[in-house]
């Protein structure tokens, strides 16, 4: 059986027969000589049909999928593309069969920019994601998934795979899915939090990449339905700092992973990865923050228990201009609006030892130190709302002994945005799904 190369593979067979296979990007109609763009997951490659090939080819169309034999060739000094890597050269077909038509597309997938709405790119996902622009979004996010499980496999830690149907709400309030389990009642996991905790009993430190759900009933352009975690716990901790000091440095591996591998992706959207300070990421305290705020804009939130969306940009524009970083670090969050678990500080039971790591605007990492105390865990599932008996499974790793730990969450459509600087978290999502949408419009 010949060997199929692909297009970025041709720059090494000058002068050589070869074999591809792929799509068709675009089609050139030259009269006698028909050029195709020939696409497959490398990239584009140009052949060239003559002679009676030409009349064969010309009834070629976009998205069509063809197998070639050809001779590759230099391209003439001044027929050389410089904006294609296979620029130099072409291949000059010598057979062509078609393996597969495509209808007639809804839009151009031959432009460098996808030009269309949100709407319309969701609606043909299955074509849209053909496009470069769009495969970039994901090459980066293969980056950031790949630094952050090789990152922490360096550290010591151990991959696990939690479930994602639950018995119970993790973190408290409606913004859960309830699921008909049989003849008994479930939920879609909010995180997976309980069981990375259950899990430092285990191994002590340990981290996922899984899928969560929140069941907001709101469509912004910042919030998913289901969204990808990448999820970190660590046992035997001095104090939540150990948590931000893991965390920037999972953060400054993704900015260098994401530089060295995706300088092609970064240029497509003119995108660089955030300015990072030479020193450590600033770290205030909400209230700190929120002074901050009240000072440079005159805006009161001082008493607020979160940072709203437009306090956010205004603390990350204060962090550039201040620290010279675009991520700064919040932490000291009131205790009644952090989950039943999160540690509270012992100078101010009030507040909390838990952070939010901020990136342009927008919230990157949650985390901070858990509760390790039995008794007092109960007595938060409590004063929480929650009957104890529902966290059984959970409790029991406490009732036989759990160091001090904490752990974070990276959330890794929210990352990918905002390192391209996608206007929708959506675009960063392989197939999206929020309250009017599960692949089609509800």
């Amino acid at each position: 059986m010949k060997q199929r190369i692909l297009a970025e593979e041709t720059l090494e067979k000058i002068g050589k027969k070869v074999i591809l296979a792929g799509w068709v990007n675009t089609v050139r109609n030259h009269g006698g000589i028909i050029f195709v763009d020939l696409r497959d997951k490398s990239g584009l490659v140009q052949v060239v049909f003559g002679g009676k090939l030409a009349k064969e080819a010309k009834k070629l169309r976009p998205e069509w999928v063809i197998k070639i034999e050809g001779l590759v060739k230099k391209r003439p000094e001044k027929l050389i593309n410089p904006d294609l890597p296979t620029g130099t050269i072409e291949v000059e077909a010598q057979s062509l069969t078609i393996l597969s038509q495509s209808e007639e597309l809804p839009f151009d997938l031959g432009k460098k920019k996808l030009n269309v709405n949100i709407s319309t790119l969701l609606d043909y996902r299955p074509l849209s994601l053909r496009h470069p622009t769009q495969q970039a979004i994901f090459k980066v996010q293969e980056t950031i998934a790949e630094t952050f499980r090789e990152t922490l496999k360096k550290e010591g830690f151990t991959e696990i795979f939690p479930p994602t149907i639950v018995p119970s709400v993790t973190e408290g309030g409606a913004q859960v899915f309830k699921i008909d389990y049989f003849d008994k009642k479930a939920f879609l996991a909010q995180s997976p939090q309980l069981y990375k905790q259950i899990m430092v009993g285990v191994f002590e430190k340990v981290f996922c990449l899984a899928h969560a759900y929140r069941a907001e009933p709101s469509v912004t352009t910042r919030h998913l339905t289901e969204y990808v975690g990448l999820d970190v716990e660590m046992g035997f901790i001095e104090s939540f700092n150990d948590l931000m000091e893991l965390a920037e440095k999972l953060i400054r591996n993704i900015f260098a992973a994401i530089n060295q591998k995706n300088q092609k992706e970064l240029k497509m959207f003119k995108a660089t990865t955030p300015l990072l300070p030479k020193g450590e990421i600033p770290k205030m305290k909400l209230r700190q923050a929120q002074e901050i705020i009240f000072e440079r804009t005159g805006k009161d939130c001082r008493q607020e228990p979160d940072l709203q969306p437009e306090d956010e940009k205004e603390i990350c524009q204060y962090a550039k201009e201040k620290f010279n970083s675009e991520l700064v670090f919040i932490t000291h969050y009131p205790t009644k609006k952090r989950p039943f678990y999160t540690y509270p500080d012992p100078e101010d039971p009030e507040y909390t030892h838990s952070f939010d790591l901020l990136g342009r605007g927008m919230e990157w990492i949650t985390g901070g130190r858990r509760i390790n105390d039995y008794q007092m865990l109960v007595e938060n599932i409590k004063k929480w709302g929650n009957k104890p008996e529902v966290f059984e499974t959970y409790l029991q790793a406490f009732r036989y002994g759990m160091p001090p730990e904490g752990g974070f969450c990276l959330g890794l459509e929210r990352i990918t945005m905002n390192v391209l600087g996608l206007k929708n978290i959506r675009e960063a999502s392989l197939f999206p799904r929020d309250m009017k949408r599960v692949d089609i419009i509800l």
